[in-house]
């Protein structure tokens, strides 16, 4: 190339990367172009679709990152970032499109990270569960003075105190031999949620989803499960009780993962308030009931975490570039954790998989169950463990696994046919009827109206 010439080539990089990176603040139709412009820039890595629509009629986008779009891999997990639940948090939705913007460009220039991570995991981003919400905080703008103005969705309802109350059904079962893990709806649960929250139950439901996180802000810690006390129907609003979960240990270092990738989220003093590490369990911090970090756990093979990643709900977008520098390798590690722990395939005899096989971890009160095609995950911290698979039918099988620190163990299950005892019927009206009965004998209040999550 001519000597001439390699400025010009130099300054027209810079421009193309430039446009491609804009810092500012994307209202609906300018997030849509924007999910749609990395969609054609990585055409055979990624996918976009709807989960359906808001109050409003707004689409909610979803930007599917794979080798594979659209097909799910067997022993190949899912994850899943979802971000402005609260339409006046604005700052994760800017995150994602950022990241969506990101991972395509690295993934065209070969970095080995990047397209490592794309080929071994099925990642899912949607910028903005509240579309309509964040349409009022705009045009109220991020100058304006009203803390609230947008929070909800256009009905007025706070979607991350709309999911179904599985908490109370779990508390007042027993906190020990009581259920907690793939917890039935109540029958009447369409009609108590929110067109938004609809469309996210199904999605959840229609995807073995794996690890999760939600962004939000007005805080800069990483939350984890549970959100909701058990205690919480006997304290007043200015107590709380740690309230963990049978993975605590894990959901810490979930937590701490993303807190310590972050540029400042792990020193602890953020936004007048100080956490240890920078994380906190939901309920220590303060309770929230019918939240969607609890919903996923307790509801789906999910594990999910909280983000809050400013102080300022809505930064002008003179702070998104620095806001970005200090979460991208944060966005990036805490998807990097899907790769943890124990996965496999439970198959029969004649080696077809086994669906809804239940994968239970001695020592650990929560279970996951088995996928469509019968490929299992289950996060685990390094250790040696006692799993047994069993599905209706069948024989369980136990072995020991031992998890290390790095790459998930491989634990396959083949499963014999129990042709002595009869695969028990399931009785799925007893178990929905009480827990409609409680959720209609038993209305905790929220405690706390927290202003994050």
């Amino acid at each position: 190339m001519a000597g001439w010439l390699r400025p010009l080539a130099g300054t027209l990089l810079l421009l193309e990367v430039a446009a491609a990176v804009s810092f500012l603040h994307h209202r609906y139709e300018e997030m849509v172009r924007a999910l749609f412009r990395v969609q054609s820039e990585c055409p055979y890595v990624t996918r976009i679709y709807s989960i359906g629509r808001s109050v409003e009629g707004r689409h909610l986008y979803v930007l599917e990152f794979s080798d594979y779009p659209g097909i799910h891999e067997p022993l190949e997990p899912e994850f899943k970032y979802v971000g402005n639940m609260h339409g006046n948090e604005v700052l994760g939705r800017e995150l994602l499109l950022q990241l969506s913007e990101f991972l395509c460009e690295e993934y065209r220039r070969g970095s080995e990270r990047v397209t490592r991570l794309l080929h071994d995991t099925r990642i899912h981003i949607m910028p903005s569960m509240n579309p309509d919400g964040y349409e009022v905080a705009a045009n109220q703008g991020p100058d304006g003075i009203g803390y609230l103005t947008g929070r909800n969705n256009a009905n007025g309802v706070d979607l991350n105190r709309n999911f179904p109350d599985l908490n109370t059904f779990m508390y007042y079962s027993g906190e020990i031999s009581g259920p907690n893990h793939h917890i039935p709806l109540p029958d009447n649960w369409k009609s108590q949620v929110e067109p938004e929250t609809l469309a996210v139950i199904q999605w959840i439901g229609s995807y073995n989803f794996v690890l999760s996180a939600n962004l939000h802000g007005g805080a800069v810690v990483a939350n984890y499960p549970y959100d909701k006390s058990q205690d919480q129907r006997f304290r007043s609003h200015r107590r709380t009780a740690n309230t963990p979960t049978p993975d605590d240990k894990l959901f810490q270092k979930l937590a701490k993962t993303y807190s310590y990738a972050h540029g400042w989220m792990h020193r602890g003093w953020n936004c007048g308030d100080y956490f240890v590490d920078g994380i906190t369990n939901g309920a220590s911090w303060y309770s929230l009931s019918k939240g969607m970090q609890d919903f996923n756990y307790l509801y789906t093979n999910c594990f999910e975490i909280t983000l809050e990643l400013s102080c300022n709900k809505f930064p002008p977008k003179e702070d998104l570039e620095r806001q970005w520098m200090a979460n991208r390798e944060a966005l990036v590690a805490f998807i990097e954790e899907i790769h943890q722990g124990i996965k496999g395939m439970v198959t029969d005899e004649n080696n077809n998989g086994i669906a809804g096989a239940v994968i239970s971890v001695q020592g650990i009160s929560h279970d996951v169950t088995s996928g469509e095609m019968g490929d299992y995950f289950r996060l685990l911290l390094p250790g040696t463990y006692t799993v047994t698979a069993s599905a209706g039918g069948y024989r369980p099988q136990t072995v020991t696994a031992t998890v290390g620190p790095a790459a998930p163990s491989l634990v396959h299950f083949q499963l014999k046919q129990d042709m002595v005892k009869k695969a028990p019927e399931r009785k799925a009206s007893g178990t929905r009827t009480n827990n409609k009965t409680l959720q209609k004998k038993v209305v905790p209040r929220s405690v706390h109206r927290g202003t994050q999550r």
